[in-house]
């Protein structure tokens, strides 16, 4: 084995077992349960559709007085705001005055993009972000990509049927986590890299923020 094959071996060992050891520590925060914020308070507070318990509460945070509004961004089409009132639990005053709904976004990226238009619409300076406990840390390198300066405050559910205290012996969980870490991986790049250069994350102001502006 020549020396330039031992260097290439050994640092993909190397690299391996980051990625390996990246993976414990994800599967460790994203199972420990709910994640919720104690006597913390935002301008809005946006939650991440895609799991369940998510929407209720963030609802709750709402009722609560956490924020004074709460946008739900990637909403399905077929959803309406009579269905959503509903799924929210809240009354319908409070939902009509203070809860936004996003059609726009069709991914974690796209979250961003319309929780960016909606705090720029709104003059937000903090936002609570609610998402299952598994998609909190790609949904915050995604957001503080996009907001660089906006203080976000992570406020993370998880599903029961993820919450298991040996995680790695659960099919099912171990499949979500390897997924997701799989996507976590390129957001944090993505987010290091905007870091590096200066202005990856700046706040847009094109034709598409224009009209994320006029559905929101």
């Amino acid at each position: 084995m020549t020396k330039l094959t031992r260097i290439f071996t050994t640092s993909l060992a190397v690299l391996a077992s980051l990625l390996v050891f990246g993976f414990v520590i994800f599967g460790i925060i994203s199972t420990r349960g709910s994640q919720s914020i104690t006597n913390v308070s935002g301008d809005g507070i946006v939650v991440l559709t895609g799991g369940e318990d998510r929407i209720a509460a963030a609802a709750q945070l709402l009722a609560q007085k956490r924020a004074t509004r709460l946008l739900v961004s990637g909403v399905n089409k077929s959803t309406n705001r009579a269905d959503m009132l509903l799924l929210s639990g809240l009354p319908k005053s409070t939902f009509e005055c203070c809860v936004d709904l996003g059609y726009r976004a069709q991914n974690t990226v796209g979250n961003a993009h319309e929780a960016r238009a909606w705090a720029e619409k709104h003059d937000f300076k903090s936002i609570i972000v609610v998402t299952s406990g598994y998609h909190m840390p790609r949904s915050l390198m995604e957001l503080k990509r996009a907001l660089p300066g906006t203080t976000l405050i992570p406020h993370a559910v998880m599903p029961a049927s993820l919450r298991q205290k040996r995680w790695w012996l659960h099919r099912t969980t171990m499949r979500v986590l390897v997924s997701e870490y799989l996507k976590f991986i390129p957001s944090a790049a993505r987010y290091a890299a905007s870091r590096i250069v200066g202005g990856g994350g700046e706040r847009g102001t094109g034709d598409g923020d224009k009209n994320a502006h006029a559905e929101l």
